[in-house]
């Protein structure tokens, strides 16, 4: 299906999703591999789950599969999903965009990514559970569909036979057994930040003031610093914002949680020769919430971070933070500054790759984000 998606009778199941374009196999989410990913050049996301028919779990339990995808899928963003897919082909830069605009040259980056962005949110996908010889349990996936429905998702069940011809060709013969229809929900929605909450109430973990003779001098060495860091920063995710050069010993990356409850911090320490970073959360908030979430599978976390960061609890902020730090030489030399930028660019470009989109799909599932 991936070297020859028209086998797939996507036109009588639901003809706005004609035309997508095989983008990649097992594509990885937390909720396990997609076997096909395909997506249309106006942004429409197309999940394909096979089966052969003679496993047992290729009844009931594949459609909840499947439904754990969209959910998943559902949590990210464009970025999200161009950064998997990008490292799922083992390329750089867009592999996503590419892959279209290899079939449609026309394709406008901005209006791609947006709808993109967009149909992932609403969960706009075409799920489709392919088999090679479906005989049974069509009913019963009829009901569980609508127990379970939620997304604004159009699924089909597939049979997909394979004939083998004498020539050594294969006949393959598509047969929709059942599709669904659109059922349009409505979601009152409470935009992020709502509540008003000044970013000066995330307490960074880092001290704001440092001895100096010359205060304003120091400030400006600072700030020449992080611009400098800034400046050499390549971030995977394209939608992380940016900090600006601060004038301080620190700047914040702010994660996607509501109220600014959540925020990687990356920082200096001048008279210890020190570089690091941090996530850190709000007390009592909707992140510390969120942290509890990563913190319940560090494990696994920790080993996609690189294995050298670590948990703190407590301590002088009386919060949980996921740290990791390096300590060489004078950062005022030139080679020992160099080294310096490189480890914690590589950092905070691992640390967002990996606790970005956790934070999205935690404060996406948590039921205090509407507060």
């Amino acid at each position: 299906m991936h070297q020859y998606p028209a086998t797939l009778p996507i036109a009588e199941i639901d003809p706005i999703f004609v035309g997508a374009i095989p983008i990649c196999r097992e594509l990885i989410t937390s909720a396990g591999p997609i076997d096909n990913f395909l997506v249309t050049p106006t942004g429409m996301p197309v999940l394909v789950e096979c089966k052969l028919w003679r496993n047992p779990q290729a009844r009931r339990e594949v459609v909840g599969q499947i439904l754990d995808y969209a959910k998943e899928l559902s949590r990210w963003s464009s970025s999200d999903l161009q950064r998997e897919v990008a490292r799922r082909l083992g390329r750089s830069g867009d592999a996503l965009l590419e892959c279209v605009r290899a079939i449609d040259p026309t394709v406008d980056e901005a209006q791609f990514h947006d709808s993109l962005t967009a149909n992932l949110r609403r969960g706009r996908f075409l799920l489709l559970i392919v088999g090679d010889g479906i005989r049974e349990g069509v009913e019963t996936i009829a009901e569980y569909i609508q127990e379970h429905a939620g997304l604004h998702f159009t699924l089909g069940l597939v049979e997909l036979p394979i004939y083998l011809m004498p020539d050594g060709r294969r006949l393959i013969t598509p047969r929709v057994l059942l599709r669904t229809t659109v059922i349009t929900r409505t979601v009152v929605a409470v935009p992020d930040g709502f509540q008003l909450q000044g970013p000066d109430e995330v307490i960074n973990g880092i001290s704001q003031t440092e001895t100096d003779p010359d205060r304003a001098a120091f400030a400006d060495k600072q700030e020449a610093f992080w611009k400098e860091f800034l400046d050499g920063l390549v971030l995977d995710d394209p939608e992380q914002p940016r900090p600006k050069p601060a004038r301080q010993g620190h700047i914040a990356f702010w994660m996607p949680a509501p109220g600014r409850s959540s925020c990687l911090t990356a920082y200096r320490y001048v008279h210890k020769n020190e570089v690091g970073l941090f996530l850190s959360t709000n007390n009592s908030s909707v992140g510390e919430r969120i942290m509890q979430t990563i913190v319940d599978d560090w494990e696994r976390v920790q080993r996609q971070l690189g294995g050298t960061a670590r948990l703190e609890d407590g301590g002088q902020f009386k919060r949980r933070r996921i740290v990791d730090t390096r300590r060489g030489g004078s950062l005022d030399d030139p080679n020992e500054r160099k080294a310096a930028f490189a480890w914690l660019r590589e950092r905070v470009n691992t640390f967002i790759n990996v606790l970005r989109p956790l934070v999205r799909a935690a404060a996406a599932g948590d039921p205090a984000r509407a507060e």
